[in-house]
């Protein structure tokens, strides 16, 4: 695409182009609040240049999360914290979390922020209000970013797994390791997470492309990444399904599902396949419980948004690639 001129940013930001000119040429003499319209309609259109440190001031970088208590999201908000902790002082990183059950309150705070802010990071459900709120702010030419999981029909950059390729290789591991003929059920929180739905999708196809005489997956259940209510959904299936040989699960709770299958004289008869290192699931491999934790890396995730953040902000110069974030496959053989 064809360099893009001061006329085409002035349109955008709606000023005049002796305005975009004394901008990008750091001449000053511009009021903060036009500089950074020029500044944000330079970026939207891509234009090939580091913009001036004068105009700067404080970029304050949201991250909106939700699910405190898990130990992934944990994980995520330290890894932004250790991060931020290294960046210049011009850069703030703020940290939010909000209730997952709560759409229209994530969905005002992407659009309407308390204070100012140059760009946005968040890992939210997908919900229909929230897409409206990143649609304004697309329009509005703000960056951002989504992290672990996405909005159907946002343009808004994702980092994070293949979600799909994991749920396929979950496939392929239960489908080869597990010898045993029986049932096979998947659990995940619910269908409001992108991330939930990718995966479950490439493990359904997977088994579907790839069927194994005498393997059959019977059903897809629902626990809300609760340990009570995925602990119940398991000795229900359990109960169900006495020839369960395999367990796959899409999203949280691997501590209440293990403590049900330790319960059990079978237990560790049925290949287990879940998400996230954490101190339990690692306990739950060097005990037989579970059979393969698929970790995603979080910190990586952290990093990569921040730097691909910091491009779009024009804060440094090289290009940054975003090929998706490497899982890495752990049973106990290699902890």
């Amino acid at each position: 695409m064809p360099k893009p001129t001061f006329h085409n940013i002035a349109r955008l930001a709606g000023v005049g182009t002796a305005t975009v000119e004394r901008v990008l040429n750091g001449r000053g003499g511009v009021r903060r609040e036009l500089a950074e319209k020029v500044i944000a309609a330079a970026r939207t259109l891509d234009y090939p240049r580091r913009l001036p440190d004068v105009h700067r001031g404080i970029f304050r970088i949201d991250v909106i999360l939700v699910r405190p208590e898990t130990t992934f999201f944990s994980r995520l908000s330290q890894a932004f914290g250790r991060i931020a902790a290294t960046l210049d002082v011009s850069v703030a990183v703020h940290r939010t979390f909000m209730d997952e059950h709560d759409p229209a309150a994530i969905a005002e705070r992407i659009a309407n922020p308390e204070t100012r802010r140059a760009g946005l990071i968040l890992a939210v459900p997908d919900h229909p209000l929230i897409r409206s709120a990143l649609a304004k702010l697309e329009k509005e030419g703000l960056p951002v970013l989504q992290i672990v999981t996405r909005a159907e029909g946002v343009r808004a950059d994702y980092v994070g797994i293949d979600n799909y390729a994991a749920g396929r290789t979950a496939g392929l591991l239960l489908s080869r390791m597990q010898p045993s003929k029986g049932t096979i059920v998947a659990l995940c929180h619910s269908q409001i997470y992108q991330v939930h739905r990718d995966r479950i999708r490439g493990f359904s196809d997977y088994l579907a492309e790839r069927p194994r005489d005498g393997l059959a997956f019977a059903a897809v259940l629902f626990g809300h990444d609760d340990a009570g209510h995925s602990a119940d959904w398991l000795f229900e299936a359990l109960r169900l399904w006495p020839d369960l040989v395999g367990l796959y699960n899409a999203g949280g709770a691997n501590a209440s599902l293990s403590a049900v299958l330790r319960k059990q004289t079978r237990g560790r008869d049925i290949f287990f396949v879940g998400h996230e290192l954490t101190e339990r699931s690692a306990a739950a491999l060097r005990e037989g419980v579970m059979s393969v934790v698929l970790d995603q890396a979080p910190e990586a995730q952290a990093r990569r948004a921040i730097d691909l953040m910091l491009a779009r902000l024009g804060l440094v110069g090289e290009a940054i690639s975003n090929d998706p974030i490497r899982f890495v496959t752990i049973t106990s053989e290699n902890l």
